[in-house]
């Protein structure tokens, strides 16, 4: 590694990690940190039969600092390999963080694009919102996921609308039709946030061509954008495609977000070309638990699947903690979702090779009660117009009374601060819970809500009740 600071970065974050002890709440089949702090999912794609993910990784700080990306690879998208750091803040132009960001494959390159964040004191009145802060897209390639080749600055501040404020990051870029394009989510001067759409003819120089964002004010900031198209069987979409614009606002408030999460994730229908005209059908939860933030997605080989994945964590909550602090490191990413869509709503479904890891069988009609429960995959189906519940670690409660679905925490040492997440839901067929030593992921109605949370149990249990449903539960031997 020839630049010297990303040889001393590399060789202190070696040392950290073959000092680290997980401890008890060490995840299963979770993508987690060695040490440290993990956030935002990066460069998530398949190159040949790998797949590839990266993070955002603080190695020196459990609760946040220094910002680059680990790496961690797949063949099945439940077994993960630690790969090392990938790229460290080692030039100019990532001093202060390699920031999110996305991979994108062609004739077998892996094409990196991140945000280079850079804090600087320009005069005394800086705010790092309107002065003080550079948001640098940065460009760098390799062959094989592990050895890259140099970075190159493709934008700049001076390249992004005169109205925004110094917040533009998070680069996702697909190809389509020979064209290259690319979102960036953006803060304007008036504390509005939107997407800015770039498009290119060779991935080194963007023109911006359009400007997205809703009707009225929704946030402040729209973090972690991706845009993709899903087929969609509903007659009512044009060419049978659902378009899809996802984004993570802050700055939501009133109503309905005053329970919910600090900052959201969702995404909007786009009707029209995001290119030119378009309009957005109301925002939608990706996941109304406690713990959902910054998805990002990625097409298979061949385009066969979007899988998505997201940051099992929420930043700037006072609220809640994690135990695994006092161990040495921070939060995970969830199961990888296989997405689709069905009559113009997306859903969200755990990729069907966890399900080659079942053992264990059993099941039950109405009522099921089983122990060392650390790992584990139910699905209770024919539900209908009766209620449902299950208690999991004995302080996690998940409930349908016929007109709203809870999430509840009835041990605060199990939720760590956590309280209750719900949404209204008029019909309940099926629940399907996955759970990880430190995690619960609940998929509802095939996915079309979800709920995922942290837990910290001192015991591993599971008692379900629901009149008539069917009960299948396996262990996940992973």
């Amino acid at each position: 590694m020839a630049n010297p600071l990303a040889s001393d970065l590399d060789a202190m974050r070696r040392l950290l990690e073959s000092q680290a002890h997980p401890g008890r709440y060490a995840q299963r089949f979770h993508v987690v940190p060695p040490v440290g702090w993990l956030n935002d999912p990066n460069g998530l794609c398949q190159l040949g039969d790998t797949f590839h993910a990266f993070f955002q990784y603080s190695p020196f700080n459990a609760e946040g600092g220094v910002k680059m990306w680990g790496h961690v690879t797949s063949p099945d998208l439940v077994t993960w390999s630690y790969e090392g750091a990938a790229l460290y803040p080692d030039q100019p132009f990532d001093v202060s963080g390699v920031y999110s960001g996305c991979a994108f494959v062609k004739d077998g390159t892996m094409h990196v694009f991140y945000t280079g964040n850079v804090k600087r004191e320009d005069d005394e009145n800086y705010d790092y919102v309107n002065s003080g802060r550079e948001a640098n897209t940065i460009h760098v390639e390799t062959k094989d996921g592990f050895n890259f080749g140099p970075k190159r600055v493709v934008m700049d501040n001076s390249d992004y609308p005169a109205d925004v404020t110094e917040h533009v990051r998070d680069p996702k870029v697909w190809e389509f039709e020979g064209r290259y394009y690319m979102v960036q989510g953006a803060r304007k001067q008036d504390d509005s946030g939107e997407v800015l759409i770039f498009v290119s003819d060779d991935l080194a120089h963007w023109e911006l061509v359009n400007r997205v964002t809703s009707c009225t004010s929704f946030g402040y900031m729209w973090e972690c954008p991706d845009y993709f198209e899903l087929p969609d069987p509903d007659p009512l979409h044009d060419h049978k495609l659902l378009r899809v614009l996802s984004v993570s606002p802050q700055g939501l408030h009133g109503g309905d977000w005053d329970r919910r999460n600090v900052y959201q994730s969702g995404y909007f229908v786009v009707r029209g070309d995001i290119t030119g005209t378009c309009w957005l059908k109301p925002f939608a939860l990706w996941d109304a638990g406690f713990d959902f933030y910054a998805p990002q997605t990625f097409e298979t080989a061949g385009g066969k699947r979007r899988i998505l994945i997201g940051w099992m964590g929420m930043p700037d909550e006072p609220a809640y903690t994690n135990p695994t602090i006092e161990d040495g490191w921070q939060h995970c990413f969830t199961i990888p979702r296989e997405v689709t869509a069905l009559h113009g709503r997306v859903r969200q479904w755990p990729v069907h090779e966890l399900e080659w890891h079942r053992t264990d069988e059993r099941s039950a009609t109405g009522e099921l009660t089983a122990s060392d429960t650390q790992t584990f995959d139910l699905l209770v189906e024919g539900i209908g117009d009766e209620t449902f519940e299950a208690t999991i670690g004995g302080g996690l409660r998940l409930s349908w009374d016929g007109d709203v679905f809870r999430m509840v925490f009835t041990d605060d040492k199990v939720g760590a601060g956590r309280v209750q997440r719900y949404e209204h839901l008029d019909d309940l067929t099926n629940v399907r819970v996955v759970g990880d030593t430190s995690s619960v992921e609940v998929f509802v109605n095939d996915g079309e809500l979800t709920f995922s949370t942290r837990y910290y149990p001192d015991t591993y249990s599971l008692s379900v009740s629901s009149p008539g449903a069917l009960i299948q539960l396996w262990g996940l031997d992973v």
